[in-house]
């Protein structure tokens, strides 16, 4: 049983919680998002490896970061954060209306390819040494190897093809900035902060590979830029007083008029799995409540996060029926 704390008190359990590290790209990406819409945040900091007992409590399983916690609603991967952080404050726009499908379009090509080309550049053998240099002796192998763990089955860029594309990826940022300050315009959007982290991640983490972009003046101004929105206002908040308002809070009702897709012939009440496509494959089992045009909810029990709702993206997630 978790004892109830000052902090848990403090909290609503309609707070957002953002569980986190500082170094992880994709965190960074869901902390401009934050900055960008003006919110208040309680902050969360995470193991960079496994194990990950806290965030395993609330997903069941899955382990990427970041995860956004609602009270008992728990949030998986960035790119339904940014419909949850849209619903949660319409204005300033992550989706701007003249740009939906293109700033989506976008923002799925930086996660994926540029971010990939991004790793294999930054973290290649001469990268790794650079940047973990200057770490305990064992942390840099460590994180080598958890990451080679969620990297199984992966077919990745070698660091010269990496660092090709990489380059040939600045170069077409560098061409949409040509006459305007953002991706799509006047006005950043869910493009511009799906680019930006994995480019940060290389000008922030290691420094002694950042000449990359200098060829790229127009796309270092743009990340100046970017970067200057900050990340909101936020406070700390220990990984297990937010497991604490998971149990103490009551995930929120499907909603009736949420319709049913059913591309799997699942029917919904069936225990399943859901798990990312390629990287970091570990399964979340639940009973699937909901299955919309645009995400998965499956309800699980925890012992020590009582009963959560955690929601995935349908892009990039695979759903599995469990067997009896």
């Amino acid at each position: 049983m978790i004892a109830e704390t000052p902090a848990m008190h403090a909290t609503t359990m309609h707070d957002l919680i953002l569980h986190h590290y500082p170094m992880s790209p994709f965190a960074e990406k869901a902390r401009l998002m934050l900055g960008h819409k003006g919110l208040v945040w309680h902050s969360v900091y995470i193991p960079t490896v496994m194990p990950k007992p806290d965030v395993v409590a609330l997903t069941g399983g899955y382990r990427k970061t970041p995860l956004l916690q609602i009270g008992a609603d728990i949030y998986c991967d960035t790119a339904l954060i940014a419909d949850v952080l849209e619903h949660r404050e319409p204005e300033p726009p992550l989706f701007p209306v003249h740009a939906r499908g293109l700033s989506r379009a976008v923002a799925q090509w930086a996660d994926s390819s540029l971010f990939w080309a991004s790793m294999g550049y930054t973290l290649s053998p001469k990268g790794a040494a650079k940047m973990f240099a200057g770490l305990p002796p064992g942390e840099g192998q460590a994180f080598a190897a958890d990451r080679a763990t969620m990297r199984q089955n992966m077919t990745l860029l070698r660091p010269a093809d990496a660092t090709c594309a990489y380059r040939s990826y600045l170069r077409r940022l560098a061409n949409m900035l040509d006459e305007q300050p953002y991706l799509l315009g006047e006005v950043p959007c869910i493009a511009d902060f799906a680019a930006y982290h994995p480019l940060w991640f290389t000008r922030k983490l290691n420094p002694g590979l950042a000449d990359i972009l200098d060829a790229t003046p127009d796309v270092l101004e743009w990340m100046d830029r970017l970067a200057a929105i900050g990340h909101g206002r936020s406070d700390r908040m220990s990984s297990a007083d937010a497991v604490g308002i998971a149990r103490a809070a009551t995930p929120e009702p499907i909603k009736a008029e949420e319709v049913f897709q059913d591309d799997h012939g699942i029917p919904l009440g069936s225990r399943v799995t859901i798990a990312a496509e390629a990287f970091g494959t570990e399964t979340s089992e639940g009973v699937l409540l909901a299955a919309t045009r645009t995400r998965y909810t499956i309800e699980r029990h925890d012992d020590r996060a009582g009963t959560v709702h955690v929601h995935f993206p349908r892009v990039g997630y695979v759903l599995r029926e469990v067997k009896a």
